[in-house]
């Protein structure tokens, strides 16, 4: 059962699954092209407009000695962090069973909803690759602006959520529209309402359309503005050196 398996085990096991189909498809670094990893592991990607979803998998029937083919239709978007992440989410499905073996699990005897939440934690792990997020967060001081550059295919919000996936106690804050639309950390307990220099910082970036950076004694905030012509979102993210909660 997922629910005996520890965070570490679990992360562990995802990201050996991601290796494991980046070094298939011949990937050498990023940004991970989600299409290309697809056609290289054999499996077909089609774009479909009338469907609902962002993208699902089907298998094209096969003729004479041929097996059917798995395949990905996709719905065109303008933005294409989402047509890339649709289809990093269908390779995920379909190697979600790797998670399953290499944790011992019984899909069947997994909770609902299990296969999806690993196709979820792939598909994030497939365009931000732990072992190359680590690195250019090291090298960028965990600037947003720079991880985007290097990691075009997947968009801020997401580059910005996989930082709770490591050790720097952190929180994450999503403002769309000057609401938050997320609030999450990487530390154990509540997470408190945003503090008067987070809100500072935000409006300072939602004003001025570049990232402002400011300080509460030993906690850093940086809010980075990522504005459309007709949406304004901010990505805040607030390093804790310590935390009572």
């Amino acid at each position: 059962m997922l629910t005996e398996i520890t965070t570490e085990e679990f992360a562990a096991a995802l990201d050996a699954v991601v290796e494991q189909t980046l070094d298939e498809a011949h990937i050498l670094g990023p940004p991970v092209d989600s299409l290309t990893v697809a056609g290289r592991l054999g499996i077909a990607v089609a774009w479909d407009e009338r469907q609902e979803g962002r993208g699902r998998c089907v298998r094209l029937g096969g003729y004479a000695d041929r097996a059917a083919r798995p395949a990905i239709l996709v719905r065109p978007d303008q933005r294409h962090e989402r047509e890339h992440w649709a289809v990093a989410h269908e390779i995920g499905e379909h190697v979600a069973h790797r998670v399953f073996t290499a944790l011992s699990v019984d899909p069947a005897e997994a909770p609902v909803g299990a296969r999806e939440t690993i196709a979820n934690r792939l598909a994030a792990r497939l365009l931000l690759p732990t072992r190359w997020l680590f690195d250019a967060v090291i090298e960028s001081g965990w600037d947003l602006t720079h991880l985007k550059m290097a990691f075009a295919s997947a968009s801020h919000e997401l580059i910005a959520r996989r930082m709770l996936d490591f050790a720097p106690p952190i929180i994450v804050t999503v403002y769309d529209q000057g609401q938050i639309t997320f609030r999450r950390s990487n530390v154990p307990g509540r997470v408190p309402s945003p503090s008067a220099i987070e809100s500072r910082c935000r409006d300072e970036a939602h004003r001025r359309g570049e990232p402002v950076a400011g300080n509460d004694g030993p906690i850093e905030i940086t809010a980075w503005p990522v504005h459309e012509p007709h949406w304004r979102r901010e990505i805040v993210r607030t390093a804790l050196a310590e935390w009572d909660y």
